[in-house]
């Protein structure tokens, strides 16, 4: 069947509204913290968000992983593959959450160190972070469930355990804030809770789709799931991709980092403004997830046709998406801003930085897309290249922009983007060879894929 864009449509939706309200929720925490006027608990909590994003995020390949070898095991007819992936990756996610939470003492102290978090903050920063852990096995859990979803082209099953974890956040930040007043913590707490509530949901989707598939007794064994050569092929397919995400994260950390050495009115300001950067990343996510699916599913097809269609609707799409919201965030970003902080001088700072958020949708769509198209493709080694290459050339950038304060804080996050999409560019050739006749379905799952050659 030929991709329409009717049908791009379709299946990017429920992504993009899913996806919207993660940036929202966060927009909602620094709202009712922020309007509580109290400058030094926003930073606090920007800063312990931060941790989490850089700890959880590190496993990112969970779902992005399992979201192109789901959607190539698809477009090759692989329903045995398609059942025992879920449960391999479920095991290794929850595995992982567990060991993150009995060792998350020993790594809050000294991330928060390296970030340099103002004295004042210190305190909502470390009780916002603990506390955020104890939902470490069930979010990384659910990684893995959203990205077997996302694969299989089921997203609106996805959409329905993002509201249902986006919405348990809200009101129990509203519960435990607004009514409670337990400040940082109890935004710690509604976060944590509503992961379980996401890894519950998950797991009833999963098991409404394997009720239609008579291949998920045989593919649930125990010897399947542990396959040696399955579980390498995950790993030697992941590996570059938590690399390549260990580096992006490591970028927007030192993103708060320099927005710390400020001070707290650049840091409090400068996290608002990365909630709308936010909205707007995980809405355009929706096409680039879109992409994976689909380029992942013409490379299992090993359909060069199907490949070039997917990436040139997709980017039709993510452009006019892109373009969109400059505009928006040029005019009506103001009044978000006073909406969200009632402290005077983080209005004033955001409302001076608005013109370089506004540039970011435009600036960031192609590195997003190009990161979408790749992992569809699951060229980790290309995806690995291209976030060490960013993130050097932040690092360059930002040391170069000092003496510009903070309008040199985004101009190197804004010029980031840009290092990113272009060393993504270089491995595009690689990529379309991946839909060659001549190239055996194992061959270029366990080392194209998994390499990047």
């Amino acid at each position: 069947m030929i991709l329409t864009r009717r049908m791009v449509i379709t299946q990017a939706w429920p992504i993009i509204l899913g996806q919207s309200l993660v940036p929202l929720v966060g927009l909602a925490d620094a709202t009712i913290i922020g309007r509580t006027g109290d400058a030094a608990a926003l930073a606090g909590v920007a800063l312990g968000a931060t941790v989490i994003n850089l700890v959880f995020w590190s496993f990112g390949f969970l779902r992005m992983g399992v979201t192109g070898l789901t959607a190539q095991a698809w477009g090759a007819g692989d329903d045995d593959e398609i059942v025992a992936l879920v449960a391999r990756a479920l095991l290794i996610g929850f595995g992982i959450g567990v060991a993150l939470l009995l060792i998350s003492p020993l790594l809050i102290s000294p991330i928060l160190a390296i970030l340099h978090v103002p004295a004042n903050s210190l305190a909502p920063a470390r009780s916002f972070t603990m506390l955020r852990f104890f939902g470490a096995p069930a979010a990384l859990a659910f990684y893995s469930i959203n990205g077997w979803l996302i694969g299989l082209g089921q997203t609106r099953l996805a959409l329905a355990c993002q509201l249902a974890m986006n919405i348990v956040n809200i009101v129990c930040d509203l519960v435990l804030v607004a009514i409670c007043h337990l400040g940082a913590a109890g935004v710690g707490i509604g976060t944590a809770l509503a992961d379980w509530v996401a890894l519950f949901t998950g797991i009833c989707a999963v098991r409404s789709i394997l009720r239609l598939r008579p291949s998920a007794g045989r593919a649930w064994r125990v010897r399947t799931i542990l396959s040696r050569q399955a579980l390498r092929r995950l790993f030697s397919v992941n590996l570059d991709i938590m690399v390549r995400t260990v580096a992006i994260l490591a970028l927007f950390s030192w993103l708060s980092r320099a927005g710390a050495r400020l001070g707290t009115v650049p840091l409090a300001a400068n996290h608002l403004l990365m909630q709308l950067v936010g909205i707007s990343a995980f809405v355009l996510d929706g096409f680039a997830f879109t992409a994976e699916q689909r380029v992942g599913v013409a490379i299992g097809a090993r359909s060069r046709p199907a490949l070039w269609r997917a990436i040139r609707l997709t980017a039709e799409f993510s452009l006019a998406g892109a373009a969109i919201f400059s505009c928006l965030f040029l005019v009506g970003g103001r009044v978000l801003v006073d909406f969200v902080s009632t402290a005077p001088p983080v209005r004033a700072e955001a409302d001076r930085m608005l013109l370089y958020c506004a540039l970011v949708p435009l600036v960031g769509m192609p590195s997003w897309l190009l990161d979408g198209i790749f992992i569809g493709a699951t060229r980790g080694k290309a995806l690995k290249y291209a976030a060490i290459t960013a993130l050097v050339g932040y690092l360059a950038t930002d040391f170069m922009m000092r003496g510009a304060g903070n309008d040199g804080v985004w101009t190197a996050l804004l010029a980031s983007y840009i290092y990113r999409a272009a060393a993504l560019a270089l491995g595009f050739p690689a990529l379309l060879r991946l839909t060659s006749p001549s190239i055996a379905m194992d061959d270029f799952s366990m080392t194209g894929a998994g390499q990047g050659r």
